[in-house]
């Protein structure tokens, strides 16, 4: 036999004894606990006792099973106090059969001397909007007025707009206004998943200690139990904090400050026996309180959250701007060629640039294209440094392949070994039309003769930075009138659609090919349209840079 409080989404809650040793739960009308929740699915998720213990399982749920806030994945053992979460809605294990038995130090063992309760259930007992009956009078509607005059102003000086240490301050001096404990403090999750104090107060002055027992942060933040320790000293569980015995600590009461995507961590209160011992409304008065208070400790960190993206978008668009000045405002004015260059980043800032400069007064035009190791603003660094290490190097009279192996080397000793680039650089003899090119594991150029014909312009050796003394081939072509010589990135040929199939070379040649007749802004537009359709929304995973040359005359 195994008692439950369940909490449905959307009606009251109910206590229900379940006989037998195999109950499902769902919304089916033949589940063993029926729970009107249209996120349940009909069969959810399963009770059943096994080797004297009571087993939770899931029944392939659509939306999940949680135990204290842990996904259930595998056949999990629940004891007494736990929380299992379906859906929508909770379920607190309240009392299993006599015999059965749970996690070591489960509540099963709890004695008269504490007492935990659901915080939701606690939460619904004490809603405002839960009058007193009319027969109420005297110290019950005082009570009740004061909660309310209470709930009141905590929403009031929690609404204005405060930073998370001030807010928590605030929160222990409203909890030490209406419940008079002599210490208080307030864990929060961290990062790590573990519980850190936050803040705390104590009415002994500065030689307090920050109330901590692992066993209350495991029953009420990570369980979302409200606590009520009577008397710590003759509780097993809690007579091994050393630290809070020792400073007189003896009752004690928490609640946990929830949040509906899990624990946001507790606040706990503490006083010596001689000075009061708290009781059951103090921990739904607490309770109350943590609720407001998560709610908005929530809200303050959506809100920190919102500035520091909104602070970030404004650091990536600088970078983006300041990247922008390193491609080339204008292209150079060659007669006998026209040239086009573009890129495109997917993430904002990119991992591609290029780069388009007349040198020998004109008799040589260089072309550069490279793809940074990496995405986002990592590679828009590197790019920068790429840029930087490359103008004084394409300045100088070197051939492609000794540029490569100078840039290569140079970015081997100043960047760490998994950073590197790939790239095409072309020097074009601007009389002769003779281009002379290294391709540093980069794409294979494309060469489109006037007539159609194609030549892929394949790879001369290793990226940029990959080992300290690459060595590259320089080999030649000739771009005849008509002809147009291609640099992209593999932004566009791994360009992918909804069934995972890449847009490849093949389709960037016949695109290229199909559209070489049109001014080479227009084979850009129309190689950019082909892109979109085959896409057809699939958002591009990588930056895209091309980079166009074509002999006119």
């Amino acid at each position: 036999m195994i008692s439950l409080y369940v909490m449905p989404a959307g009606g009251m809650p109910f206590e229900r004894t379940l006989e037998g040793d195999d109950q499902v739960i769902g919304r089916s009308p033949a589940a063993d606990l029926v729970i009107p929740d249209r996120s349940l699915s009909r069969r959810h998720a399963r009770l059943f006792r096994q080797n004297g213990h009571w087993l939770l399982e899931d029944l392939g749920s659509r939306n999940g099973t949680l135990v204290n806030q842990q996904k259930v994945e595998v056949s999990s053992v629940v004891a007494e106090g736990d929380v299992i979460t379906l859906g929508a809605s909770s379920v607190a294990v309240r009392r299993l059969a006599a015999g059965d038995s749970g996690i070591s130090g489960s509540s099963s063992h709890w004695g008269e001397h504490t007492v935990f309760r659901p915080a939701a259930e606690l939460l619904e007992r004490s809603e405002p909007s839960q009058a007193p009956p009319p027969a109420a009078e005297g110290e019950a509607l005082r009570r009740y007025a004061e909660r309310i005059k209470m709930l009141n102003e905590v929403h009031q000086a929690l609404g204005r707009s405060v930073a998370l240490d001030e807010l928590l301050d605030l929160i222990l001096e409203r909890a030490f206004q209406q419940l008079h404990p002599e210490e208080g403090a307030i864990f929060l999750r961290n990062d790590d998943g573990e519980y850190e104090c936050a803040a705390s107060r104590s009415r002994r002055g500065s030689h307090h200690r920050c109330l901590y027992s692992r066993h209350l942060i495991e029953e009420v933040a990570d369980k979302g139990m409200a606590a009520l320790v009577l008397d710590m000293e003759v509780d097993e569980r809690f007579n091994q904090a050393v630290s809070m015995l020792n400073a007189g600590v003896r009752s004690l009461v928490a609640a946990p400050l929830l949040d509906p995507e899990g624990a946001l961590g507790m606040v706990v209160l503490g006083s010596t026996l001689t000075v009061r011992q708290f009781g059951e409304e103090d921990m739904e008065l607490l309770t109350s309180l943590a609720s407001v208070a998560a709610m908005r400790i929530r809200n303050l960190r959506l809100t920190e959250a919102a500035a520091e993206r909104l602070r970030l978008e404004r650091e990536v668009a600088l970078a983006r701007e300041i990247q922008m000045r390193l491609l080339p405002q204008s292209l150079p004015d060659i007669p006998g060629y026209e040239l086009h260059g573009g890129n495109t980043p997917s993430r904002v800032v990119s991992g591609d640039f290029f780069k388009v400069i007349e040198r020998g007064g004109g008799s040589e035009c260089v072309l550069f294209l490279a793809d940074v190791s990496g995405k986002g603003m990592g590679a828009a660094l590197l790019t920068g440094f790429l840029e930087a290490l490359l103008s004084g190097l394409l300045e100088r009279p070197l051939g492609p392949d000794e540029t490569c192996a100078a840039a290569s080397r140079l970015m081997f000793e100043r960047t760490p070994p998994e950073k590197y680039a790939t790239g095409f650089l072309a020097l074009l003899d601007t009389a002769t039309g003779t281009v002379r090119y290294a391709n540093a594991g980069h794409n294979p150029a494309l060469l489109i003769r006037a007539d159609g014909d194609t030549v892929w312009l394949e790879s001369t050796g290793t990226p940029l930075g990959i080992i300290q003394d690459g060595r590259y081939e320089a080999r030649e072509v000739t771009l005849e009138p008509g002809d147009v010589l291609i640099l992209y990135t593999d932004g566009i040929t791994e360009a992918a659609n909804h069934d995972d199939e890449e847009f490849g070379e093949e389709r960037l040649l016949a695109a290229c090919v199909r559209h070489r007749a049109l001014p080479l802004a227009g084979i850009a537009a129309e190689l950019g349209s082909e892109l979109d359709r085959f896409a057809d929304g699939v958002p591009f995973a990588d930056d895209r840079t091309l980079v166009m040359i074509r002999r006119s005359r």
